[in-house]
């Protein structure tokens, strides 16, 4: 395996992939982007990720995007890791589900507070769009606050999507959310953020 090269912003959904990465013990180049100069959209990085977003990884076999597949493909890459239940197809789906709601529905709730521009052009509407977001990431904790049974999400072991639980709760009292009505939330949030893996990562970003 040849060394990938890892782009990531701070604040961002990166830090998910940053803290699977930490976790398997890869091998990979770090290459924050500054976000508030641009970067995200210079000719350079768009040539690697014409999205012009974060995360990439540049692997062996191309460049790689969108959380769901990076983590993924970094549990699969390091099996011994045991980042993922990579031998139950029902477990690992269930690990894919979640990813996918963080991803589609819990993250595009919480870009409407910023990011209203990609939605409508009517500062009305970004207002509008704004104002909802307390109640929708208090819906979407809901919905994880009630998924979370033990330790972990898939269960008893570790596994990405971990990490990506944790970097989405890291977002929902700024947006709003009462927190206090979501003890297992904040439980696992302290879990995961006690870990080596993720102290490392908040450490390489900034956070």
């Amino acid at each position: 395996m040849s060394r990938w090269t890892f782009y990531t912003a701070r604040g961002t959904c990166a830090l998910a992939t940053h803290i699977a990465l930490r976790e398997a013990g890869a091998d990979f180049d770090l290459v924050p982007l500054d976000f508030a100069a641009g970067q995200q959209q210079s000719p350079e990085y768009l040539r690697i990720n014409p999205k012009g977003r974060v995360p990439a990884l540049a692997t062996e076999h191309g460049v790689l995007t969108e959380t769901p597949a990076l983590l993924a493909f970094i549990a699969q890459s390091f099996p011994a890791a045991q980042l993922a239940p990579l031998d139950d197809a029902y477990a690992f789906a269930r690990m894919q589900e979640l990813a996918g709601y963080l991803a589609s529905t819990v993250h595009v709730a919480h870009a409407h507070k910023r990011r209203g521009a990609r939605w409508a052009d009517d500062p009305a509407a970004h207002d509008a769009m704004r104002a909802k977001v307390p109640q929708t990431m208090t819906a979407c904790a809901e919905q994880l606050e009630a998924q979370i049974a033990g330790p972990w999400v898939a269960g008893e072991r570790y596994s990405v999507v971990d990490g990506y639980l944790y970097t989405i709760v890291g977002w929902m009292a700024g947006d709003g959310v009462d927190m206090s009505r979501f003890p297992r939330l904040g439980a696992h949030h302290a879990r995961v953020g006690a870990r080596p893996a993720v102290q490392r990562a908040l450490a390489e970003t900034g956070a």
